[in-house]
């Protein structure tokens, strides 16, 4: 009956520090941008418009397009990044000797978070004005005269 006590109380205190348990194995980002745009991810993830908060697989590296119709699109790289949290869940699994916390922690990514979260995008206007998009450009008229004659 002690015995089992204390392999309770042992896991009990190795699943505590475990990274997976106290940090998951995703993440809320949040995604913005001026003027509020449509967004979507490499990962297949979107955003009918911006702003939004979707929930991220925590291992997953991905880019973010942000899309306007007259703005330029603008792709932003989201990657990972061993968080503070995250390496102090991961050290505890080392202190208490947690070596399949250890390995858990490490294949879901929980000691991970992503960088920049959240991810703002500043889309520029095209270059070509609303007030000329549509017409059609003049014919040109043949070829140009000089002025004044080339003198040799």
């Amino acid at each position: 009956m002690r015995i089992s006590l204390l392999a309770i109380l042992a896991g009990s205190l190795s699943l505590g520090a475990c990274a997976t348990v106290t940090r998951g194995t995703t993440e809320q980002i949040t995604f913005d941008s001026e003027p509020p745009a449509a967004m979507r991810t490499s990962t297949g993830l979107t955003c009918p418009t911006t702003p939004c908060t979707l929930q991220v697989d925590r291992k997953a590296e991905f880019v973010a397009t942000f899309s306007k119709d007259g703005y330029e699109s603008q792709d932003i790289m989201v990657q990972t990044r061993v968080a503070g949290s995250g390496a102090a869940g991961f050290a505890g699994n080392v202190l208490i000797g947690g070596l399949v916390g250890m390995g858990v922690d490490a294949a879901t990514g929980a000691t991970l978070e992503h960088y920049p979260n959240p991810v703002n995008a500043s889309l520029a206007p095209l270059a070509v004005s609303s007030k000329y998009r549509g017409h059609k450009r003049p014919a040109p008229r043949g070829p140009v005269k000089e002025a004044v004659p080339p003198t040799s």
